[in-house]
């Protein structure tokens, strides 16, 4: 007897014959027919069921959230929907199922209640669609570097440096926190800690990166990163993934070269591969945007913001061109915008990155030489001595998805940006040996991963992009 899956059956040639599968019963009506469900497909596939020949115990434990083990005859469907359906022959409960207290009902569940069941709630529609759209995703992010010469290395989780400069690191430790080792002026010794040091957990694995890069010539690292930044907005996480390449001898124009044939590819594959869900992820965002006012809906549809990336040519515009055209905007002038764009040097917020994508170039954007004093430490500083070789990638209806930069391969140059920023040398010694021995021009960028699953899906939180969110006082799962 062949043992297959919801989508293989679905997909298939019909043909009758024997077949064996397992899943979670999503619906039981009528005593006879079982919506079953594997995960395999949005989709699920009818069961019939003799009731008048199975066991009355046995067709009572057939509820919502039950596994069930089935084996029978794959037949034409006599009903709407699809064109197969299983004429059940045996039927075995697996396991206990409580139907008093399953949470996950057939009936619209919020989303907030969902992030409280966040062990069940890939058994609704929306989240096993959007997290089969994350490992396709991922998959489509490993081939691309695989298929394009570039070596996947896993950067250290537990660091001793401060990559982005924030100070909002999550302390890593092993010391007693009720009786720590005290130095003689009273603060914690943490050369008597475990790594002889003060250490966190990393919020990037950029700086590691790019140490095998001027080895390895290509390399991309795919990994966990963490902030302790105590915000509870739809954008942020306190665990995300990021995705950061770093490429020796490749200057900033190659780095948006590889950044936008990246994500092109990426998003092709999922529009190849993912069409179901993405379409069924569509409808839901449609009907969601029907409830908002006129004026904040979405003027493209969820898998035409796919195609306007994939089949325009990414704009690239200056930050000093891009102020230009915001400050002699329309909702500038107007003061339409929250945060007035009035001089060189100011911020860009989404807002402005928006409008620029949507309503001025109408294709998705890429800024680059950033003033410097709103960029990294690590950003080669241009000749104006102002502005440093940054860029940023703008998407329609979330701004900024991309940033990276020309990495800054002088040492004195490094050595005199650090300091200004107090930076220890010693901290970061290995950093700077690599511009003493054999340096290079060398680029790279980081992409957080949930932030791209957020513009796939259209999923307006971050924290149901994510298996187990982690967030201010959240780590229940």
């Amino acid at each position: 007897m062949t043992s297959k899956t919801v989508a293989e059956l679905l997909k298939a040639d019909f043909k009758s014959e024997d077949i064996d599968i397992k899943g979670w019963v999503r619906t039981f009506r009528a005593n006879r027919f079982i919506a079953l469900n594997d995960g395999s497909s949005l989709q699920n596939i009818q069961c019939v069921v003799d009731f008048e020949n199975t066991d009355e115990k046995i067709l009572k434990r057939i509820t919502t959230g039950a596994a069930v083990h089935i084996k029978g005859q794959l037949t034409e469907s006599q009903g709407k929907g699809q064109s197969v359906e299983i004429k059940v022959e045996q039927i075995t409960i697996l396991g206990d199922s409580d139907p008093e207290t399953y949470p996950i009902q057939p009936k619209k569940h919020s989303f907030e209640f969902l992030r409280e069941n966040a062990h069940l709630r890939t058994r609704t529609n929306t989240f096993s669609a959007v997290m089969r759209l994350r490992s396709t995703l991922s998959f489509a992010i490993h081939k691309y570097f695989n298929d394009n010469g570039f070596y996947y290395m896993h950067t250290p989780i537990i660091t001793g440096s401060d990559a982005e400069g924030a100070g909002e690191m999550f302390r890593v430790t092993g010391l007693d926190p009720k009786n720590p080792p005290l130095t003689e002026d009273g603060k914690v010794d943490y050369k008597e800690d475990f790594f002889g040091k003060e250490t966190n957990l990393t919020v990037s694995g950029q700086l590691e990166a790019e140490a095998y890069a001027m080895s390895l010539g290509k390399v991309y690292t795919f990994g966990p990163t963490f902030r302790a930044e105590n915000s509870n907005t739809s954008r942020h996480l306190a665990e995300f993934w990021m995705i950061e390449p770093e490429v020796a001898f490749m200057d900033l124009a190659g780095n948006m070269d590889l950044a936008e044939d990246f994500m092109k590819s990426v998003l092709e594959y999922i529009l190849e591969h993912n069409r179901e869900d993405l379409e069924f992820l569509e409808q839901r965002l449609l009907e969601e945007e029907k409830t908002k006012p006129q004026a904040e809906r979405s003027e493209m549809s969820l898998i035409e913001k796919l195609k306007f990336v994939v089949d325009n040519n990414f704009k690239r515009v200056s930050y000093t061109e891009a102020i230009d055209i915001l400050k002699n905007s329309k909702p500038n002038k107007k003061k339409q915008f929250n945060y007035i764009i009035e001089e060189w040097g100011a911020d860009l917020q989404s807002e402005h990155e928006r409008f620029l994508v949507e309503k001025h170039f109408k294709r998705p954007v890429i800024i680059f030489d950033y003033p410097a004093n709103i960029k990294a430490f690590y950003m080669r500083l241009n000749e104006d001595g102002k502005t440093v070789r940054a860029m940023d990638i703008l998407f329609p209806g979330i701004g900024e998805m991309v940033g990276g930069s020309q990495r800054e391969e002088r040492l004195e140059v490094l050595k005199e940006k650090m300091k200004a920023l107090e930076i220890d040398e010693e901290e970061l010694w290995w950093y700077l040996d690599l511009r003493k021995y054999g340096t290079a021009v060398h680029s790279g960028f980081g992409l957080g991963f949930e932030r791209l699953v957020m513009f796939v899906t259209g999923m307006g939180n971050i924290r149901d992009v994510i298996p187990f969110p982690r967030t201010p006082q959240n780590a229940d799962f």
